[in-house]
């Protein structure tokens, strides 16, 4: 077992440093990386001439022996590993750190992070130690979400998974000797994907809009399957051409942070409407605030389905594999990392399948 022993360093001005060194050394919590010292941020003076002087000697060496002792004792307990302060201590803390970490990701994934924290943090009252996350402290944070009325059983799934994810990165970091949440977990239900048929989406594609940008991003969607945040940030330089490939997209997805080489239709490409210069927005009309009118548009068309932006790609996707393009082209269409995302799309092709086959019957 490592043991712990106070220091002094000499440095400037006639006074040294206190620093805490252990032999044989630990490993540090964030770097991973075995070390001896950890700087205390306290000192001494070298040759105390004044009262006042001495006594602040024999106060800061006390203060650097306790905590000397404490690290001596969570060493010895092996709950934390090696603790650089008390903020160390703070699972708070370190979950907060977590979902700062996330601001390079995608905006909707910080944001889950961001409001599974402050769930979080209501729950826990703004104060949790490492100590205090337990199995049962897991089980009830999951009981909480769920008591929640404005939490749909998707929602809950996610905000917990993002505890569960900041739980796994300290038990990695050994600040748990095991994971509390592993056991715990909230399931999350299969939604139902709405999409338009061809016959709806041609339908729609004739049927005016008094919001045009957003009638002929919402068609681009379906023709293309991209999601509205790439769509309201595509900028002109992004749509290229040869000879060869035709009409494609050369983009960063808004999500995923993936870069994406997309081809688009010819009908794709004469939504985009006269081309701009090089950095101007595609679509520069477009916004979240127009889609609340979607559903007008979508009556007008003589739908009567509960139809948002996102289903576009949705369509685009059931469409693809209902013409026969195999799963693992419409994956990459989809910018998908994973094919077993775009499955899900399978599914309802399978159950279309299924209505199909019984509409032939023999008995009346």
């Amino acid at each position: 077992m490592a043991k712990v022993f106070l220091r002094e360093k000499k440095i400037k001005h006639d006074k040294r440093s206190l620093y805490l060194d252990f032999y044989p050394p630990v490993i540090h919590p964030k770097t991973r990386k075995p070390t001896r010292r950890e700087h205390l941020k306290l000192y001494v003076y070298e040759r105390p001439k004044t009262e006042t002087e001495k006594n602040h000697n024999k106060e800061t060496k006390l203060l650097g022996e306790n905590i000397r002792a404490q690290r001596q004792l969570e060493i010895q307990a092996g709950d934390y590993g090696f603790l650089i302060n008390s903020k160390q201590n703070d699972f708070l803390a370190f979950f907060k750190e977590e979902v700062d970490s996330k601001q390079q990701t995608s905006e909707s994934n910080h944001y889950i992070w961001k409001t599974a924290f402050s769930y979080f943090e209501k729950f826990t009252n703004n104060y949790c130690r490492f100590g205090d996350v337990t199995e049962k402290l897991c089980i009830d944070f999951k009981n909480y979400l769920s008591d929640k009325t404005d939490l749909v059983q998707n929602s809950q799934a996610s905000y917990f998974a993002k505890f569960k994810s900041a739980c796994r990165t300290a038990t990695e970091n050994k600040l748990f000797k095991e994971n509390p949440a592993l056991k715990v977990s909230v399931s999350e239900v299969e939604v139902q994907k709405e999409f338009l048929t061809l016959e709806e989406l041609q339908r729609l594609a004739v049927t005016p809009f008094r919001y045009e940008s957003l009638r002929r991003a919402s068609l681009f969607a379906a023709l293309t399957g991209l999601r509205f945040s790439d769509i309201q940030k595509l900028s002109w330089k992004e749509i290229q051409h040869s000879k060869n490939q035709g009409y494609y997209i050369r983009f960063q997805q808004q999500k995923t942070k993936g870069a994406e080489t997309l081809p688009i239709s010819d009908e794709a490409f004469e939504l985009l409407g006269t081309r701009g210069d090089a950095d101007e927005r595609v679509f520069a009309k477009l916004n979240k605030y127009h889609c609340l009118y979607l559903p007008l548009w979508i009556k007008e068309a003589g739908i009567d389905r509960n139809i948002s932006f996102h289903c576009f790609r949705h369509t685009f996707a059931v469409l693809q594999l209902t013409l026969g393009t195999d799963i693992y082209t419409v994956s990459k269409l989809l910018g998908h990392k994973n094919v077993k995302t775009t499955q899900i799309y399978a599914k309802v092709i399978d159950e279309r399948k299924r209505e199909a086959a019984n509409k032939i019957k023999l008995k009346q």
